[in-house]
């Protein structure tokens, strides 16, 4: 009798040892999951291929590309440790490539992310590079005029950093495709435009600039829509940082003051848009500051919002 109560209570505890074991692995793979769905696919598409990316040194696009003697160019590219998926979905017919790509723009917006690139058509590059080259699915080789691309920036709750990229292609035989890579970002992974630092605080979202007298200022109309929604904001606080290169035969005053001209330019542009000027702060940085990532252009604009105590989202 006391040998089977032996028995009966050490098949007991294996059992016991047995489900909490199940259940960390269960805990594991569905935080695991959780982190590769943070974003759920178009409803109105079907997956074709899913592939694992990991990687210490992962190829991130954040300007068109070009292909030169058979080498991938980029004005703006990072290589940067990740860990992720990349899916491949086929659009259904009664649906349509531009109703997926807003599908995740909403959901980077819900996320609280900022698109850090995006282009559409010819002003991508050629779509057989992206396909090929890229991301190394032949399926989206599709019209240079039918393609877009956008890579996002998301922190999530536990301030771990992603990046979500989307491209959306129509191939020759009418068939529309979207790729979408899920990446988690390692610690050391360095994206321009990206620091995850705060909730709070919003961006920077980085906009280059030409000119002298009169200003061009390298943004999208997402860029544009994604300042006003950060500094609609009860609270907000917008503050504009200055950028300017250094020339040859140029002193400091004369790169500090194109430095606040663009910042006066592009304040009043954003005042123009709804951002008004008590909102704003401007700091003049012109050539002072000497970025250490060669993808920033020397002549920029970093628009950083500060939201008030509570709001956080």
């Amino acid at each position: 009798m006391h040998n089977k109560w032996i028995v009966r209570s050490v098949s007991v505890f294996a059992m016991l040892v047995a489900t909490t074991a199940l259940a960390q692995v269960s805990g594991r793979v569905n935080n695991h999951t959780d982190k590769q769905n943070l974003v759920q696919p178009f409803p109105q598409s079907t997956l074709e291929v899913e592939t694992s990316i990991t990687s210490p040194a992962h190829r991130v696009l954040l300007s068109p590309v070009r292909e030169v003697n058979n080498e991938i160019r980029s004005e703006s590219m990072v290589r940067i440790p990740v860990q992720g998926r990349g899916l491949l979905y086929q659009v259904k017919a009664d649906s349509n490539r531009a109703e997926a790509r807003d599908y995740y723009l909403r959901k980077i917006q819900a996320l609280g992310g900022h698109v850090l690139f995006e282009c559409t058509a010819r002003n991508c590059g050629r779509s057989n590079v992206w396909a090929n080259q890229i991301f190394g699915q032949a399926t989206l080789y599709g019209r240079d005029n039918d393609q877009d691309y956008l890579v996002a920036a998301v922190t999530g709750a536990d301030s771990q950093r992603y990046l979500l990229l989307v491209y959306t292609v129509t191939r020759g035989n009418q068939r529309e495709y979207v790729w979408v890579e899920q990446l988690e970002l390692g610690e050391s992974a360095i994206v321009p435009g990206f620091t995850g630092a705060s909730a709070r605080t919003k961006g920077p979202l980085i906009v280059s600039w030409t000119g002298g007298v009169t200003y061009r200022f390298n943004w999208t109309a997402n860029d544009r829509r994604e300042i006003n929604s950060w500094a609609s904001q009860p609270g907000a606080q917008v503050v504009l940082v200055g950028y300017a290169d250094l020339g040859g035969s140029e002193s400091l005053e004369d790169s500090m003051a194109r430095a606040a001209s663009a910042l006066e330019s592009m304040s009043a542009i954003l005042s123009k848009s709804g951002v008004s000027l008590q909102q704003q702060s401007r700091i003049v940085v012109g050539p002072t500051v000497v970025s250490t990532s060669p993808e920033l252009a020397a002549n920029r604009i970093e628009l950083v919002v500060i939201t008030a105590p509570g709001e956080e989202k």
